[in-house]
């Protein structure tokens, strides 16, 4: 069975996923990989490759068209960024039996166009909170046939049983150290708390200058935040702490959550907040808690750091979790069963252009709204910078087209194309 996956990349949750999917995976799947932009790290394509894939850097769509006749199945792996929109919009593909992995959740922007869906074999989400955008976006009964859930982070391997610590439990975060994901009420929430003992490790870029730095630096215990930079070895950043704070925005755009579920796997013990991606790992009052405001995250932390035996549950809780339902095995059988039946089908021709347009304003407005709905602009100062999709990603990889200056003009004028 020969897999073509098509990413923009392998950085980040999607290379760490399919580098633990791969040895997974039984010995007829043989999977290339052609990426849209050249690897600026090859850390999880080297391991893919040590594991028998084949990674190619494409050098042209006819090229990726090409390649995609030769195999069974097409897998994009799916995010809103500009080069996997090109090759969706542009490539010339034959007949294929296609496969959408979505690493965005289509909760908020970016948006999934509901035509995507249906033209796709098979489309797999990477969050149980996803399945809620059916009843949103119309979906009938046989399309929704063809959706289904396969996780994308996964835990560290152990022996399931919770670490001891240490006897005043350390609060951690790991992650995304920006208010574009992580909640602002995170340093509140810590300068709450009651005693003379509270010891808080963040993981993660900071910028001086940032937001973040400012709002710690505020505190009236400033000296309850340590901050540790990035971490390149995850498990040795998590395994000082008892407690993980994860706190994020409502509209994040996360889905795997790859920390929260390997911070799980280690024993900590989750507090976090009401948002549907986190809902569908943490359970709440049995491997963690689920907060609905700030209040409720001073509560939750102040029963874990006084209760010993609350944490000891909890945390023996989340690990045999994260071990039952977010392995790289169990994913790997899933995505097994799945391709063995897509293979039953024939291929179809499909005609991505039609859904998200052909320039690369339609296909950003494609990431922002659904057809009918205005665009308008986002305002947040992130927006301004070329990461994860935004206009000015977009801008970026197409500096010279054409096509800005009509969402120029909508965006005076706050219209659809």
């Amino acid at each position: 069975m020969r897999i073509l996956h098509i990413a923009p990349h392998l950085g980040g949750g999607v290379g760490k996923a399919h580098a633990g999917l791969g040895p997974m995976l039984p010995k007829d799947v043989e999977r290339t990989f052609i990426l849209l932009e050249t690897p600026k790290e090859r850390r999880y394509a080297e391991a893919l490759e040590a594991d028998g894939a084949q990674i190619v850097v494409a050098e042209s769509l006819d090229q990726i068209s090409a390649l995609a006749a030769e195999v069974d199945i097409v897998q994009f792996e799916f995010w809103n960024h500009p080069r996997l929109f090109e090759c969706l919009a542009r490539c010339a593909f034959p007949a294929i039996r296609s496969v959408f992995w979505s690493h965005i959740s289509g909760l908020f922007r970016p948006v999934i166009q509901p035509g995507l869906i249906e033209q796709a074999g098979r489309f797999v989400f990477t969050t149980e909170a996803s399945l809620a955008i059916t009843a949103l976006a119309g979906l009938p009964a046989s399309v929704q046939k063809r959706m289904c859930v396969v996780n994308s982070g996964f835990g560290f391997a152990g022996d399931g049983r919770p670490i001891s610590r240490n006897p005043i439990p350390v609060i951690t975060y790991l992650g995304t150290v920006d208010f574009i994901k992580m909640h602002p009420c995170f340093f509140e929430v810590i300068d709450r708390l009651a005693g003379s003992d509270i010891h808080v490790d963040v993981w993660g870029a900071v910028d001086p200058a940032s937001d973040v730095a400012g709002r710690a630096g505020a505190m009236r215990h400033p000296e309850r935040i340590r901050f540790g930079g990035q971490a390149s070895d995850p498990a040795a950043a998590l395994s000082g702490a008892e407690l993980f704070f994860y706190p994020l925005q409502p509209d994040h755009y996360g889905t795997a959550e790859n920390a929260l579920i390997e911070a799980m796997s280690l024993g900590l013990v989750p507090v976090v907040l009401n948002n549907s991606a986190e809902r569908a790992i943490v359970r709440h009052g049995e491997n963690g808690f689920v907060a609905r405001s700030v209040e409720q995250c001073v509560e939750y932390l102040q029963t874990l750091l006084r209760s010993p035996d609350v944490r000891k549950i909890m945390s023996r809780n989340a690990v045999r979790h994260v071990m039952e339902t977010r392995t790289p095995d169990r994913s790997a059988r899933q995505f097994t069963g799945l391709w063995r039946a897509l293979l039953a089908e024939p291929p179809a021709r499909p005609d991505f252009r039609g859904i998200i347009g052909d320039d690369p304003a339609s296909w950003f407005v494609a990431t922002q709204c659904l057809r009918g709905e205005s665009w308008e602009p986002s305002r947040h100062p992130a927006a301004e910078a070329p990461s994860k999709g935004t206009l000015a990603h977009f801008r970026s990889v197409f500096p010279e087209d054409g096509s800005w200056s009509r969402l120029a003009t909508l965006r005076r004028s706050g219209l659809h194309p």
